[in-house]
């Protein structure tokens, strides 16, 4: 455990921004799951704008800092590439 005032305090703060960034990880996450099946299932309608969901979450997960931002790229360029495979 921390000794020092200022890390004392920097072991709260790392307590709240893994809080933070545990909830934005996990609902990009069931997002990205969402997406998945409906590609698997071929729901040709839900396609699109849950792609467009799923590509907003990603890139707004990488801006905070929660995903590195090159991952975050190659997750929204496979996304899409499979979902336009599906829709054609």
């Amino acid at each position: 455990m921390a000794n020092h005032k200022a890390t004392k305090k920097a072991a709260r703060q790392d307590l709240v921004r893994r809080a933070r960034n545990r909830g934005v990880r996990t609902q990009m996450r069931s997002m990205v799951k969402a997406l998945r099946v409906a590609i698997e299932s071929g729901d040709k309608d839900a396609i699109p704008g849950r792609l467009k969901a799923v590509e907003r979450a990603i890139r707004k997960a990488a801006s905070k800092g929660v995903v590195p931002a090159r991952q975050a790229d190659r997750k929204v360029s496979r996304l899409a590439r499979a979902a336009h495979a599906a829709l054609s």
